[in-house]
């Protein structure tokens, strides 16, 4: 569809075509087969449409005039950081530590009893890798792209906090994985040293922010110098854009899911704040 000319280039067509009608009337003595009239509104009509093949910038019709829409902000290192929860983004009384990078639980050091999984022996592979993500801190796979952690502790509990950029098909997929995992890892075995130790995954809520996210509690049952023991841990994943963080939070005195949901709601506000290229505020928002 032809752009109707703007105003400039109407004004430009009118002038062509004046000079067209003086220019005819001048030469023509009226014997001719076409009149001056004919002549000159033909002329014009060439060159109104000439003037419309342009735009006022002398661009063809048709090309962009606009500058294109601005793409989703890129996680960098110094993003990742500032991205991070801090103490006051949490109720309670957590304190932020300097060495949740180290942290690793023994209780969810195990090898999955395949004999647990009588007619989908795949599903134990699924709830082994459940295990080790919890273990090492990497639920949603490697990050590829720039990634940055922190943690806090309360008492006997612990809340570690992980802001990465991903690649977008991975974490798509990691996200249906853990998706899945309620189901497939309903509950298992896993032993350790001699040592079984009872593991049971339900599906918890995720506050709606985010682009997409999911939400694990895990409990696992054993014990540590032949005290019996329960490690209870919840976890929430979200995604935004090719980036994510994820929350876990729990311990030997249960779940944390309170303070899970709220470091997923101030995490995922710093966040998108830093890839609009923005500074988080320090004074969080949404704490209730």
């Amino acid at each position: 569809m032809s752009r109707r000319p703007s105003h400039p280039v109407r004004l430009l067509a009118s002038a062509l075509a004046a000079g067209a009608l003086l220019s005819t009337a001048a030469c023509s003595d009226g014997g001719g087969s076409e009149s001056a009239a004919d002549t000159a509104a033909e002329q014009a009509a060439v060159a109104e449409r000439n003037a419309a093949k342009q735009t006022p910038s002398g661009s063809p019709t048709g090309s962009p005039t606009g500058s294109p829409s601005a793409s989703p902000g890129t996680l960098t290192e110094s993003g990742a950081k500032a991205a991070l929860l801090t103490e006051a983004d949490l109720e309670g009384d957590w304190n932020q530590v300097g060495d949740a990078d180290k942290w690793r639980d023994r209780l969810l050091v195990g090898e999955v009893d395949v004999s647990d999984f009588l007619t989908a022996k795949a599903d134990a592979s699924d709830c082994q890798q459940l295990l080790d993500g919890l273990y090492r801190d990497n639920l949603l796979g490697e990050p590829s792209g720039p990634s940055a952690l922190t943690g806090f502790e309360q008492g006997d509990s612990r809340l570690l906090e992980q802001v990465a950029g991903y690649d977008r098909a991975g974490l798509d997929d990691r996200l249906k994985w853990m998706a899945s995992l309620p189901q497939k890892c309903d509950e298992f075995t896993a032993t350790d040293d001699g040592k079984k130790r009872t593991v049971q995954v339900t599906e918890t809520s995720v506050p709606d922010v985010g682009d997409a996210r999911e939400g694990l509690h895990v409990t696992v049952r054993g014990d540590t110098d032949g005290t019996p023991v329960t490690l209870t841990l919840d976890v929430a994943a979200v995604r935004v854009g090719t980036s994510a963080l994820t929350v876990t939070g729990g311990g030997l005195d249960g779940g944390q899911s309170s303070s899970v949901q709220q470091g997923v709601r101030q995490g995922t506000e710093r966040l998108q704040t830093v890839l609009a290229g923005k500074t988080p505020s320090p004074q969080p928002t949404n704490l209730d």
